[in-house]
């Protein structure tokens, strides 16, 4: 096993980290990985009796000249800010880091399992209680952070540089333009009023206002952690994205199909639209206008949609009959849909549904009925 080295070293790691902070001999009696990612569970012997933790270190990819321990640092401070400054449960806790060495030890969350999952064993229907404790749970952290920025950035700058504007733009920012080349190519150039609500949309983003929230920059369903029976309390993971970005951000899983996902059903007739805005407007009252959510919400969906398409020269090697082909197809067409349901950016809108017509007639096997409950259920696979 090529990791069986530095899963030796870091099984040592773990424990020499725990018995100092803890002050008595902690032993790691079992260590197994988590794949694909950088995380393990561990489970440990000391005073108190076996329990178990989760590790996660940083890793090195093969383009990479160096690990991005930018990642580390950032999950570090905001778990911190949230259990710490602000109180909430909504993640897991820290119980030891060693940054130098590259290691995170959380608190286990475990019976709880991924909603993910839990989707695509049972279906949305089955879990429709767990999609609302997700809904809620974005909104429960825009409205819990929402104006405290300056606590959280003066915790996350004393681990290390870090770049307050680029967090609101999000990690992949330096996609968008190569984007708006791909769509070029493909007959459908940002005409002038459409790239103005562009600007626009990326000027609501750059400014959230009383919109701006700390985020883990992924809420997607793989990043909730859900008890498969009883009470369906939500915990978030996966911090390593986190920063202050725009609240609404957090949302875009309700309208718009993630990269695993076909579809994401209709979230207003399921009321988990309702769920996320009501969970939201507590910290955020802005969030019950529709004259200021709509927008927003709008330039969050289409952002998105738009940093997908980058992806338009990789689906084009793939064979036809790709799953990832009307995936984009829909990305595209669910994320004009919602801003037009709240009338905002139409131009932007327009631009998005001519992008999916040229896709759709480019790739004759994308050419699907994505709106048929039937073939394409709420949050139906990308298998």
């Amino acid at each position: 096993m090529p990791d069986a080295g530095a899963a030796t070293d870091r099984s040592a790691a773990v424990a020499a980290l725990l018995t100092g902070r803890r002050g008595t001999p902690v032993a790691v009696e079992e260590w197994r990985r988590l794949e694909p990612w950088a995380v393990a569970r561990a489970r440990l012997d000391g005073p108190g009796g076996p329990e178990t933790v989760v590790v996660k270190w940083v890793r090195r990819f093969h383009s990479q000249t160096a690990p991005d321990e930018w990642r580390l640092r950032s999950e570090l401070a905001a778990l911190g800010f949230l259990a710490e400054d602000r109180g909430v449960a909504l993640a897991p806790r820290v119980l030891a880091a060693d940054l130098d060495a590259g290691l995170l030890i959380l608190e286990d969350l475990a019976p709880r399992t991924a909603l993910d999952l839990l989707l695509r064993r049972d279906g949305a229907a089955a879990h429709a209680d767990r999609l609302a404790a997700f809904a809620r749970a974005c909104g429960e952290l825009g409205a819990a952070t929402a104006g405290q920025a300056g606590a959280y950035y003066a915790r996350r700058a004393a681990l290390g540089p870090v770049d307050p504007a680029a967090d609101r733009m999000g990690p992949f920012a330096r996609l968008r333009e190569e984007a708006r080349r791909r769509a070029a190519a493909l007959g459908a150039p940002l005409a002038d009023r459409a790239a103005a609500e562009l600007a626009a949309a990326h000027a609501e983003l750059a400014e959230p206002g009383p919109f701006l929230a700390l985020s883990n920059n992924d809420a997607q369903p793989n990043n909730v952690l859900l008890h498969a029976a009883g009470p369906p309390e939500a915990r978030l993971i996966d911090f390593e994205f986190a920063g202050f970005t725009h609240a609404l951000r957090d949302a875009v899983w309700l309208h718009v199909p993630g990269p695993a996902w076909m579809s994401v059903g209709d979230p207003q007739g399921t009321g988990l639209a309702d769920d996320y805005r009501r969970a939201l407007a507590e910290g955020v009252p802005e969030a019950a206008d529709d004259l200021r959510y709509g927008p927003g919400l709008a330039a969050a969906c289409l952002d998105w949609a738009i940093i997908r398409l980058q992806r338009l020269a990789t689906l084009d090697d793939r064979p036809a009959g790709h799953p990832s082909r009307p995936q984009l197809v829909a990305t595209l067409e669910a994320a004009a849909h919602t801003a037009e349901a709240f009338r905002a950016l139409p131009r932007l809108a327009g631009w998005a549904r001519r992008v999916a017509a040229l896709l759709r007639r480019r790739w004759p096997d994308a050419d699907l009925d994505l709106a048929d409950p039937a073939a394409f259920p709420a949050f139906a696979p990308r298998r």
